[in-house]
Formats: C-alpha cells, structure tokens, sequence
C-alpha cells in the first residue's frame, strides 16, 4: 500500500466492511481531485455539491458523487479530455479503476461519468483484513459518479481550499453561500423518483449550525434556469421564506430519516427533526448578496 494511502486511512479507524468501504470512497474521491487539479481543470470548473461539504467543510455525514460547475457555460466542455489523467492518478497510488461516460437517453448540459473499480479488489489494496473482504460479494462495483454543469447559473461565487493528503493540491470550490444556494434549490425542486432526498435536509441542519448564510441572487438564477422563479421581479427573503415554508408542511419526515440514516453514524443526530424543528432551522438562515467568482 502506498505510504500516503496508508496515512489517510489512519482517520478513519474502520471496523466493518462499510466503514472500510465508505472510508476506500473518500479516499479515491480525493485522489479524482488531485487529478483533476492536476490536469489544470479548476482553471474552468469549481467543486460544488455534497461531497465538497464533506471533503472541504467536514460535515458529518458520508456523500457519493463528485459534483461540479464550470465557471461560465461552455458547450464545447467535454469530461472525456480528463478520463486519462483520473485513471493516471489512480494507478499512481496502487488502484484500478477507469472512467465510464454516461449516455445519457436525454440531452443534458451535465455531462457525466463513472469511475468504475471492483470493490473487492481495491479493498485489497489498502491492505483490508481478508475476514472483511470475504462479505464482500465478487462482482460488487465500486462505482462514483462525476457531473458537470456545463451551463452554469450566474450569481455564485468561488475560492480556493487546500487539500494536504494524499500530497498538497488546491481545489477552486464554491463559497459557502453559495454552496447553500445550491443545496436550498436541490431541497426545494428536486425530484429523485418521488421520493424526499433526506441528505439535503440533513444538510440544511448543517449550514444552519455552522454557516448559514445563503445566496439569494444564485439561488434566484438557479430557480430561474430552471423554470421556478419567473418575470422581471427578484426573489425576496418573504418569497423564498413562504417556499421553504411550504417544503417543510408537505415533508414526510420519516421517509426523510431513512435516506439519509446510512450516510450518518449517529443515529441520534436526525431523531430530533420534526417539522417544528425546521421551522426553527429555518428562522436561522441568514441572507447574502456574492459577487462574482474570484
């Protein structure tokens, strides 16, 4: 195992087979990061999205996929000009994995892809206890998947954070305003086959414990890229308050819980919620104007 591998699983003190796995993720998550630094691509596109929480900001919850924005649209961008650089990267540090472009059936400006590895193999890797390898089934993928918004909304922001493991590298991200912005959107509009995404909730507890100022005029230009929020009038704190307002009535907080239950360790940190609960999460968040990205 690769001595910088090595010092990065140290964190984690994984005892089963789906803390070693989630802690394999991260760990490979970071490593597509320094690759992408690497090949220059924050020069074009930020890290933006759950996982950027995760990696940059430490909240506590796990996250799947690698979320990214280029800084301004560009309809020539195409994901594929990294596949290499990622697979070099990995193979740097001992693992095996490729890049798989998703076709997608409708036409999208997120383009995206996989990076796709058996996942007995990579625990093998790192060096994982052979009684834990055996519960793993043989043909198991571990799978992470890679988009990017190549027709951004205006309005965010962005700077640059500094990773140390497995070697020093920046990474161009959102701010946090913006960051929330985002997630407030995804909270509000998303649909994930009719289902509530629990994460973004969970999220939401998150900005507004420990940074909750939000981006209006982003959040705005996202609602309106999307087609909910239209004509010539800006969206106001009333307005945004009476939609977050009106997501928290219809939550099933149950079905909440259960999806974002496997992303924490402590089962205590979403007994509380309720929807009296995220009317006062809700009475936290406090409103910011960003300029442009830096």
């Amino acid at each position: 195992m690769h001595d910088a591998i090595e010092r990065m699983l140290v964190k984690y003190q994984a005892k089963s087979v789906d803390d070693t796995v989630r802690a394999l993720r991260e760990i490979l998550q970071e490593i597509a990061l320094l690759g992408l630094w690497r090949a220059r691509f924050f020069e074009h596109g930020a890290f933006y999205g759950g996982t950027a929480l995760r990696i940059l900001h430490g909240i506590d919850r796990f996250s799947e996929d690698l979320d990214f924005s280029l800084l301004q649209p560009n309809p020539e961008f195409s994901l594929e000009r990294y596949s290499k650089s990622l697979e070099e990267e990995l193979r740097a540090f001992g693992f095996n994995l490729r890049v798989e472009r998703i076709n997608k059936a409708v036409e999208s400006a997120v383009q995206s892809a996989f990076l796709k590895a058996n996942t007995r193999n990579e625990l093998l890797v790192i060096e994982t206890d052979a009684r834990l390898v055996r519960d793993v089934p043989p043909g198991q993928l571990l799978k992470i998947k890679i988009e990017v918004d190549t027709d951004p909304p205006p309005g965010f922001a962005t700077t640059t954070r500094y990773l140390l493991q497995p070697i020093p590298f920046a990474v161009r991200c959102y701010t946090l305003p913006s960051l929330f912005a985002g997630k407030m959107h995804a909270l509000l509009f998303r649909k994930w086959s009719n289902r509530v995404k629990g994460r973004d909730w969970y999220d939401l507890v998150w900005f507004a414990a420990h940074h909750p100022q939000l981006n209006l005029r982003h959040l705005e230009a996202r609602m309106r890229q999307t087609g909910h929020w239209i004509g010539d009038l800006p969206l106001t704190r009333r307005e945004f308050e009476a939609l977050l307002a009106v997501a928290i009535d219809q939550l099933n907080i149950e079905q909440a819980r259960q999806d974002v239950a496997p992303f924490v360790k402590d089962p205590q940190m979403i007994a509380i919620w309720s929807r009296d609960f995220f009317r006062d999460v809700a009475a936290r968040i406090v409103i910011v104007e960003e300029g442009d990205s830096e």
